[in-house]
């Protein structure tokens, strides 16, 4: 047979299997479990499971439908694009910049390989591994509650270089967002000026009925048909890049099953959110449909209606700076016999991220995902916590809303730490960071990937069918603050695991075995 793809990484092993559409990979999964006993010991059983997985190689033509795609990101984004897929260079005050995805791990980052005769470590390109889609070829449109066309929106923004902007402007200038839906209680009242594009408002400044969610849904699932017919496209995945919401109520027999969540929606149920509406609207046609903001969207009966339905889910939360640092951090303190009693981190923006957040609600949304992100390693070491010496970290998250600083995004943190024989030390960081341009790489690899494991399926040696990935890609947590996990399982926050998964699969996908570092070259004699 014709192998249409053609791997770019050779791998001599015949646990990986090319044929002309699909690559069939063997792998034996091997794990430990482990029971701690009464008196301190542990009994640990080695444990092995044969699975075969198998990737269909064809690149889809892939739309993105954000939702928000008049905000910061949003405009970033289909700028990014637009400047890189027609090679636009422009001017800033240091000189002539050419367009890059710097920042996209999928884009501009690198997986160890092994090491070459010399024992050098040798690294490919991340997406060299296997075939993923260009963010060039994104077919990109979306939906925002404001109508301005993309060239007005950029200029709002206020993101990127003026010269680029000027560039970019011929390109964006006819692209206007879809009308969305709009449930004023759930964002900051101060949006209530920007929402003059809902179809379920009257006018631009009417009165917004709530009524009819189940519509709403309706509606967003024309839509998203709509737009992949007109494009002729083979695949399309919806990304939430809109307003922080508030946290929905959980309430039992509203959103507690998939059963009960739909008839909450059929019956205009006021804990019911926008994005929760969007993501079932995906859900019930099988669109992988991603959260990067950090309410609660997923709510349990969502979860389960995804399960139902085989379709993909993510979130929550884009992480990108701060976050992104303590997920490191924190791992490297605890993993280093250093224990960290308080961590206070510090936040101020004047984006329209940083306005939506300046009501009470919505920071609180946004304060719960931060939070949460030292948990696991906090249970990792007994040692450092328990009952006796105290099992939490005093974690104070500040957010405040200053315009004049725009989308430079100001962080400052101070960790301190308890040393031996009661020493301290303290860490204090400053960091100041372009939100959008750290965010919007993000949106790009879990679009990449989120479409990737959507083409990847496996099953148990032995058994007849494939089946694909869990409905809840936990693969994407490495991008987001609050890692959506399968229910019963524990969220993994430290980034260098969750980088770890990610190659791991990769390798194991192209028959390499998993990293490890014993460098047994030098070590050994």
């Amino acid at each position: 047979m014709t192998i249409q793809y053609t791997p770019k990484v050779q791998v001599n092993t015949d646990k990986a299997r090319y044929t002309e559409n699909e690559l069939l990979t063997d792998y034996t999964y091997e794990n430990t479990i482990v029971e701690k006993q009464a008196d301190g010991t542990y009994n640990v059983t080695p444990t092995s499971l044969d699975f075969e997985f198998k990737v269909d190689l064809k690149t889809p033509k892939t739309g993105l439908l954000l939702v928000g795609l008049g905000g910061n990101n949003g405009t970033t984004l289909v700028g990014s694009v637009l400047a890189n897929k027609h090679n636009i260079s422009f001017e800033t005050k240091t000189g002539i910049q050419q367009p890059n995805y710097y920042g996209s791990v999928t884009q501009a980052s690198t997986v160890k390989l092994g090491i070459d005769s010399n024992g050098r470590d040798v690294y490919a390109p991340f997406n060299s591994l296997l075939p993923l889609v260009h963010p060039n070829d994104f077919v990109v449109g979306g939906w925002d509650i404001s109508g301005l066309d993309l060239a007005s929106s950029m200029r709002r923004s206020q993101v990127l270089q003026p010269d680029l902007v000027r560039k970019l402007e011929p390109y964006m200038k006819d692209i206007v967002p879809l009308p969305s839906v709009y449930y004023p209680d759930f964002i900051a009242a101060n949006q209530n000026e920007r929402a003059d594009n809902c179809f379920n408002r009257e006018g631009k400044d009417g009165e917004v009925s709530t009524k009819g969610k189940w519509s709403h849904v309706e509606r967003i699932r024309s839509d998203i048909a709509e737009f992949k017919q007109k494009n002729d496209l083979d695949k399309v995945i919806v990304l939430w890049t809109a307003n922080t919401e508030r946290y929905a109520e959980l309430i039992p027999g509203v959103n507690d099953t998939a059963e009960n969540l739909i008839k909450a929606i059929k019956n205009d149920h006021e804990e019911v959110s926008a994005s929760t509406i969007f993501a079932v609207a995906c859900i019930l046609d099988k669109i992988p449909y991603i959260n990067g903001s950090p309410q609660n969207t997923f709510v349990p009966g969502c979860i389960e209606l995804a399960e139902t339905e085989g379709s993909f889910i993510g979130g929550d939360d884009f992480k990108s700076g701060q976050t992104k640092l303590k997920s490191v951090l924190a791992q490297f303190l605890v993993d280093a016999g250093i224990r960290p009693v308080s961590i206070a981190s510090y936040n101020h923006l004047g984006n329209n991220d940083g306005y939506n957040l300046s009501a009470p609600q919505q920071f609180r949304s946004k304060e719960i995902s931060k939070a949460s992100v030292v948990d696991d390693m906090i249970e990792s070491n007994e040692i450092l916590y328990n009952e006796k010496n105290g099992n939490t970290i005093d974690h104070c998250i500040v957010i405040k809303y200053m315009k004049a600083v725009g989308d430079d995004k100001v962080a400052m943190d101070e960790y301190h730490s308890e040393l031996m024989l009661g020493g301290h030390n303290t860490i204090s960081i400053h960091n100041i960071c372009e939100d959008s341009l750290l965010a919007t790489p993000l949106i790009i690899d879990l679009v990449v990937m989120a479409e990737f494991l959507s083409r990847v399926s496996y099953k148990k040696k032995g058994d007849a069918e494939y089946e694909s990935l869990h409905s809840v890609l936990s693969f994407l947590s490495y991008w987001l603050k609050a890692p959506l996990t399968r229910p019963g399982y524990q969220a993994i926050n430290g980034l260098n695991k969750q980088r770890a998964g990610l190659d791991n699969f990769l390798r194991m996908l192209i028959g390499l075995p998993t990293q490890n570092e014993l460098r047994f070259e030098e070590r050994l004699q």
